[in-house]
């Protein structure tokens, strides 16, 4: 397995967005603490969550986001395990997800993004002022982060086979732990 300092190496290397990043080391740090739950290997499923969007910049569409990333993560030698969760997170892609970690990938993904933009909308910027009840209202708003597709929140949960409130409370915890890496701080950005 790579180190986490070469998968972020190699998520730098393609991703520029300052956005994406983020994105990343939210799903990083939602893996992270589903692995500690689950008793699995923390680091595997840390950087399949760090790398899961790291083709998508300059790949983004569905003929090329994760296919591209999938020879690339090969070619560098990354576990097929890890590989196979970062594609079956792409609906599109048609691939069932029928490990614990592409579940997790699936149900952490778009979630984390969903709260992280909850967070932004706070007058504190603090992830950890985010409430259940309030991410649960904006799920209903369709206005709201247009960009998130609720059926993927609903559906990844169910995967998992955990109750949504408390996926959302777990995901919330779980990116309070990285909050200043997410710019989610309550710190004035620059």
């Amino acid at each position: 397995m790579k180190t986490r300092e070469e998968a972020l190496a190699l998520l730098k290397e393609y991703t520029q967005s300052e956005s994406l990043l983020r994105h990343a080391y939210a799903v990083e740090a939602a893996m992270r603490a589903y692995a500690e739950k689950f008793g699995e290997d923390v680091e595997k499923w840390g950087i399949t969550g760090l790398l899961h969007d790291f083709d998508y910049e300059k790949y983004p569409t569905p003929q090329e986001h994760t296919i591209v990333g999938a020879r690339i993560l090969r070619e560098l030698g990354y576990p097929e395990d890890v590989i196979y969760a970062i594609q079956a997170h792409a609906d599109y892609n048609h691939l069932p997800r029928n490990t614990l970690m592409a579940k997790a990938l699936y149900a952490c993904d778009e979630l984390s993004g969903f709260l992280m933009a909850v967070a932004m909308v706070k007058p504190s910027r603090r992830i950890a002022d985010v409430e259940v009840k309030s991410v649960r209202k904006k799920l209903k708003d369709k206005a709201f982060a247009r960009g998130v597709n609720r059926d993927d929140v609903y559906r990844g949960a169910e995967e998992l086979g955990v109750d949504l409130d408390e996926h959302i409370a777990f995901l919330i915890e779980a990116l309070s732990r990285v909050a200043p890496a997410l710019g989610l701080d309550g710190q004035a950005s620059a």
